[in-house]
């Protein structure tokens, strides 16, 4: 007869997909919270570590042994309890040894720990561990029902859901990580101060957290340094969140005439290697002067010693001022003190974690105390049976004797003397050679202990202050036992570190290069004026700029999204004049759509700029409202419309002219436009129709003629006293008779003088054209062919390149010093930026 198949009904749910990944991820979100990434405020520890401790204790992996293959380790950590990966529990184990992370180090490693050097730790199979001596104090009676056990991932074993943990380690070791939408960052502190404040803590359950940080003033890191600001360690011990500063102890020191900085220690997380790297940098690339050499003397005795040799006569103060504030030998350090509490994410203070801690042992001694007072009383029990038996042992022999097996003599004692099970079962399996008088005697003396025992435990357990006195006590006992000196220095107050970058910066003149694709270029004059070849550009790159400046100066430069960047040329990585540079997102990051638009130096501070923008907006802002402390993001200059773009950048002069694509151009008084903000997004200075502004000019009666550039090869100079001037926001008036067949449209109008410029076309042939040759024309006119080539199909200001030839050996040397500092063409580029 066939079986009968079982039918499986099948369930289908139709559940929104917001909901059940909601859902889901609402749960991994509080299993990683709870159970991977964040301590518990009682013995400080993550799963994991709590995991790789209680492990190799049940393993007898401990201080007293011999060490055992790490990856022994491992295995049976991950086997047993922490079914994650075993480089993870790898990694966790190793910073429980690491001495630069740890202020008291959980696990002993034999072999390759790692380095403060950044150098990772050599695979298990290679080292060996043991738990370190303080660990057991973490675990010590556990085995005593003194917290509470779960089943581990299997349901094979059990686990601790907690430590019993004797001193407050989420405090000496502090405890750093990362959830979902938490994080934690909780440095380390002196065990002698922890413990000495908790200590108070449980005298004065109600004192001050000032009082508490006159004992326990602020974290003790393992790698020293010194940490500033009281006040900032007051807030943030009170709320668990702030920042304090952590710089290196250094030292200055005089050696045969020759100053040396000396880095004694260094603040904590931070990579020595990556620290002396930046610092050699700094010296390569001179950005400070005077630094000789960085030399890294570390040794077993001090894990982190740089020496940096100074030049003869260096300043060695501002030197060290100037690491301190462009290097990680000053750093701050976040406080973000979040912790497990009752099974809950929660920012602490001090005094949080203190009384959780103390409410923890008081929960750890309460249970070890029942734990072992029940154990006194059964075997108090069990010798009162003991010493009634011997008083009778005739008749209990006689019993035994007369019984059929062992669980008859134990029911036939309990009828027949009255003895308890357990006194039965002693009574029977008492071996013969303890039936002496010497053994009477000592069971009597054991009674004595066991009932002095019995009445101190009975005591502890009604009397809160009995168990206090017994968390005081054990607490004392590690502060003899682990106690140590601290070394990270507590300063009152900030240092204030103050750079005179003028003092810093090695001044030297040098030329600075700007193209139109955003690379730029700094050469020492003297280089420049030796090249003999043309600059190394881009395909279809040109230079707009080149300044003549000092390493004290700086550069602005405006991009086509109305921002600006302020960089101090001594930032501009030094090159040679026929490498190609670096792009100016090396030095601040800008968009891929942003382009630079226009350069000038930051001089002239109390004079202003002109911004012009496509829509026809325009505005002024004084040179000094640009200045900043902090260029390491671009900085917005004008607020434009989403469809606008910044087209040019002038200095204000007298009247502005703003020319349009439709060949119209509008001429008025520059006072008409405000002086605003950075921030402003200006006033409209032409009135457009189906048109847009592709120039904006700054002239003044020195200005001869402003030249015509069209898309169909043609030029013309016009006399700018034919321009007729109007009020701002107008249409303005034509620059050239437009024809039927089709319209003129303007790509360049600049102002220029009579001095020759030159032209490169890009796009196959290269046409130079001098200023003079360019017929100076009415408005009416459409100019004069220029090139044979018409020009309309790219725009100009991608075909053409433009910068000044080196001036010819026949100038004064009058007339070399008269020459602005600015070595593009004045008025071609200066005034017109591509």
């Amino acid at each position: 007869m066939a079986k009968k198949e079982k039918t499986i009904i099948e369930k289908i749910y139709e559940l929104p997909l917001d909901d059940i990944m909601g859902d889901r991820f609402g749960k991994y979100s509080k299993e990683i919270i709870q159970d991977r990434a964040l301590p518990d405020v009682r013995d400080g520890l993550k799963p994991v570590q709590r995991r790789i401790l209680y492990s190799m204790y049940i393993d007898h992996n401990t201080y007293d042994k011999p060490y055992k293959k790490s990856a022994k380790a491992v295995g049976n950590i991950m086997g047993n309890f922490h079914p994650h990966g075993d480089s993870s529990i790898y990694d966790a184990l190793i910073r429980l040894s690491q001495n630069w992370k740890m202020r008291e180090p959980l696990i002993d490693i034999h072999g390759n720990n790692g380095s403060i050097d950044g150098d990772g730790p050599a695979a298990s199979r290679y080292t060996e561990a043991r738990l370190a001596k303080i660990a057991e104090t973490l675990l010590k009676d556990i085995n005593k029902d003194t917290v509470q056990m779960t089943l581990n991932y299997s349901d094979e074993e059990l686990e601790p859901t907690v430590l019993p943990a004797a001193y407050p380690n989420l405090l000496v070791n502090g405890s750093t990580g990362i959830s979902a939408g938490y994080a934690t960052n909780i440095p380390p502190h002196n065990i002698s101060e922890v413990v000495d404040a908790t200590i108070k803590r449980i005298d004065n359950p109600n004192c001050h957290l000032e009082t508490l940080l006159e004992i326990m003033p602020g974290p003790d890191f393992p790698t020293g340094a010194i940490v500033e600001g009281k006040e900032s360690l007051y807030n943030v011990y009170k709320s668990g969140k702030g920042k304090v500063v952590v710089k290196a102890n250094c030292e200055i020191v005089n050696e045969k005439g020759k100053q040396k900085i000396i880095v004694k220690d260094i603040p904590y997380e931070v990579v020595k290697e990556d620290l002396k790297k930046k610092i050699e940098d700094i010296r390569i690339d001179k950005k400070i002067d005077g630094i000789a050499d960085v030399t890294d003397e570390s040794d077993k005795d001090n894990m982190a010693r740089l020496v940096i040799d100074l030049k003869r006569d260096a300043n060695a103060e501002l030197i060290l001022n100037y690491l301190y504030k462009n290097t990680d030998l000053q750093v701050n350090f976040n406080y973000n003190m979040v912790a497990i509490v009752n099974r809950r994410p929660k920012i602490v203070g001090l005094l949080e974690i203190l009384d959780a801690f103390i409410a923890h042992q008081k929960e750890v001694i309460t249970r070890r105390t029942n734990y072992e007072l029940e154990k006194a009383k059964a075997r108090f029990h069990i010798i009162e049976g003991l010493i009634r038996a011997m008083s009778i042992l005739d008749e209990i022999i006689k019993i035994i004797r007369a019984s059929k097996n062992k669980m008859d003599s134990k029911q036939n004692l309990i009828k027949e003397f009255g003895f308890s099970e357990l006194q039965a079962e002693a009574i029977v399996t008492m071996q013969l050679y303890r039936l002496s008088n010497t053994d009477v005697v000592a069971l009597e003396e054991e009674m004595a202990k066991l009932n002095q025992e019995i009445d101190i435990k009975t005591r502890i357990l009604a009397n809160e202050e009995a168990l206090k006195h017994v968390m005081k006590t054990e607490l004392k006992i590690i502060k003899k036992e682990y106690g140590n000196k601290r070394r990270t220095i507590i300063k009152d107050e900030i240092t204030e570190v103050k750079l005179d970058m003028a003092s810093i910066i090695p001044q030297e003149n040098v030329v600075v290069m700007v193209t139109n694709e955003g690379y730029l270029k700094r050469v020492s004059l003297k280089s420049y004026k030796m090249a003999t070849d043309e600059a190394t550009l881009k395909p279809g790159d040109f230079i707009t700029n080149i300044y003549e400046v000092t390493t004290l100066d700086t550069l602005i430069l405006f991009t086509n999204l109305g921002n600006y960047l302020f960089i101090p040329v001594h930032k501009i990585i030094d090159s040679k004049w026929k490498e190609l540079g670096k792009h100016v997102s090396n030095i601040v990051m800008i968009s891929p759509e942003e382009q630079i638009i226009g350069s000038m130096i930051y001089k002239d501070i109390d004079s202003g700029i002109t911004l012009f923008t496509k829509l026809g907006m325009t505005k002024q802002v004084l040179i000094k409202d640009l200045e900043v402390t902090r260029f390491n993001k671009p900085l917005t200059i004008m607020k434009l419309k989403e469809s606008d773009e910044l087209v040019s950048v002038k200095h204000s002069k007298t009247n502005t002219l703003i020319v349009t694509n439709k060949c119209y151009y509008l001429l008025y008084k520059t006072e008409q436009i405000p002086v605003v903000g950075t921030k402003a997004s200006g006033v409209k200075g032409i009135n457009l129709k189906d048109d847009y502004v592709i120039n904006g000019l700054e002239i003044n009666e020195e200005s001869e003629y402003i030249n015509i550039y069209t898309n169909y090869k043609t030029a013309k100079r016009i006399k700018v006293t034919d321009l007729v001037e109007l009020n701002r926001a107008k249409k303005g008036y034509l620059l050239m008779k437009k024809t039927k067949t089709k319209d003129y449209l303007v790509d360049y109008a600049y102002d220029t003088t009579s001095r020759d410029i030159t032209l490169l076309k890009s796009d196959g042939e290269i046409t130079e054209i001098k200023n003079s040759d360019i017929p100076i024309m009415d408005l009416s006119s459409t100019g004069s062919s220029i090139t044979k080539n018409k020009i309309d199909t790219i725009k100009i200001k991608n075909d053409l390149v433009s910068y000044l030839e080196k001036k010819d050996n026949k100038e004064t040397e009058k007339e070399k010093k008269e020459e602005t500092n600015q070595l593009s063409f004045d008025n071609f580029i200066d005034d017109f930026k591509i």
